[in-house]
């Protein structure tokens, strides 16, 4: 009988699987894939090439956070293995990870099956599953064809061990492809419309021209509505007033529109609304409800502030700020995508950080957004006319989050910041702000890492909606 397995893999029926990989911890000395990877270690790097002395070993070996994956043949046996894991054992992970120790029996390096690339496009996809967004090898130059066929760049010639090799680099596009997704068809669609007035493009609300209100409007994923309705009501009242405390205004009032296939359905999502509305204080002025048709929610925010704050307020040489809500954890069923702070905090406390943007009054300011922390920090750059660097390592981020997921959800509570004084700091009660980087000449957002070193995270513009016209 034909199996799925073998269906899905493409392999004729009855014929066993050419390679397998196995993952284990690296600190794991007992686990057999340990075992067999340090073994055929130390017959290539140790005897073979002669690249150490007695044991191949380092600290890498000893992080427990390290992984190995080992390639295993039609029998058993082990074919190949690689390790990776964070660049610098013993610091914390901040989403750099590296790979190592690269290595093939050889009687497994000619043939059908490429076990070397298999192993490194296994390394790649494992290290983007865990929230990385920088990747590195130092590979052997004989070495260096094959990672660049997989799609590595070369970064430079470095010595290894005694010996020449090459630094290598896997570009990872989490970032972009997000950025992509959510924000970048924005200037084609609306290029017609002159939106915000005098310094002001994208922004999280609309000033009404010859009065003190901001408007928001959002409208929640139907897909979103229709899973988990009352967390849909919730996060309908929660983007909103978020949106408004970015411009530093009050909210006054609320409107929703809900669409549902019947009352029971309209009363869950108006359950998580009312519930949103009493934890912000914020009442429900009215809007509009419809039953028999596809689950649909979308709230517009009413506020006020004299004098909103601008996501165009700044320029080169301000810092840049991230003040979030690290409370909470991941809403069940979105984990890496939502990060729920919100629904767990007392009146007072979701009061101190709506209220933070309007105390402090910055530059600059926005939202963090569905484009996730850096990709809203590109917008806030593009409608200041400028590019952006942020430090990976600075960026307050809650233990229970990668720096890969941290960076692209959508948080319960986290606005940046930007201004020329770098001691302009928010107080948002319970959430934690940290300086961590800065808005400079150009145009994108790149990644600064504790050695130096810069990534491209946003080669350019974000929506295409332009400098906000002064």
């Amino acid at each position: 009988m034909t199996s799925a397995e073998e269906i899905l893999a493409g392999r004729p029926p009855g014929a066993r699987p050419h390679l397998m990989i196995e993952e284990a911890r690296a600190a794991d000395a007992s686990h057999p894939a340990v075992v067999a990877y340090r073994a055929l270690r130390r017959r290539v790097f140790v005897d073979e090439q002669g690249l150490f002395a007695g044991s191949d070993l380092d600290d890498v070996d000893a992080d427990p956070r390290a992984l190995v994956l080992l390639a295993r043949g039609p029998s058993g046996e082990a074919l190949g293995g690689v390790r990776l894991g964070p660049a610098r054992p013993g610091e914390p992970d901040i989403g750099w990870w590296a790979g190592s120790r690269l290595a093939v029996d050889p009687t497994a390096r000619r043939g059908a099956v490429r076990v070397g690339a298999a192993l490194v496009r296994a390394a790649c996809t494992r290290a983007e599953a865990a929230g990385v967004l920088r990747f590195d090898a130092t590979v052997q130059a004989a070495g260096e064809r094959m990672f660049a066929r997989l799609g590595w760049e070369r970064v430079g010639d470095v010595e290894h061990i005694g010996r020449a090799h090459v630094l290598m680099r896997f570009p990872i596009g989490r970032v972009a492809a997000l950025a992509a997704a959510t924000k970048s068809p924005l200037g084609g669609l609306l290029g017609g419309f002159h939106l915000g007035g005098p310094g002001f493009v994208g922004d999280d609300g609309a000033p009404v021209p010859g009065t003190d209100v901001v408007a928001a409007c959002d409208a929640i994923l139907p897909s979103m509505v229709e899973r988990d309705p009352r967390w849909a009501g919730w996060c309908g009242v929660l983007v909103n007033v978020n949106d408004l405390a970015a411009m530093g205004a009050t909210p006054v009032g609320l409107l929703d529109a809900v669409g549902a296939r019947d009352a029971s359905f309209a009363r869950r999502v108006l359950a998580g609304l009312a519930d949103a509305a009493d934890a912000y204080g914020v009442p429900v002025l009215g809007g509009h409800t419809q039953l028999g048709v596809p689950a649909a929610l979308s709230v517009t925010a009413l506020g006020r502030t004299a004098h909103p704050v601008p996501a165009a307020g700044a320029g080169p040489g301000a810092t840049v700020r991230l003040t979030a809500d690290l409370g909470g954890g991941w809403r069940p069923g979105y984990t890496g995508r939502q990060w729920d702070s919100t629904s767990g905090r007392r009146r007072e406390e979701l009061a101190a950080m709506v209220s933070a943007v309007g105390r402090a009054r910055p530059a600059a300011a926005k939202d963090v957004s569905m484009a996730g922390a850096v990709g809203t920090l590109g917008m806030l750059a593009e409608a200041s006319g400028c590019a952006a660097v942020l430090d990976v390592a600075a960026v307050p981020r809650p233990a229970g989050a990668t720096a890969g997921d941290w960076l692209t959800c959508f948080p319960g509570f986290a606005v940046l910041t930007a201004d020329p004084d770098p001691q302009h700091a928010l107080d948002a009660g319970p959430a934690t702000g940290a300086a961590c980087g800065e808005l400079v000449a150009g145009a994108g957002v790149a990644l600064r890492w504790p050695d130096g070193v810069t990534t491209t995270a946003l080669p350019g513009a974000v929506t295409g909606m332009g400098r906000a016209a002064s």
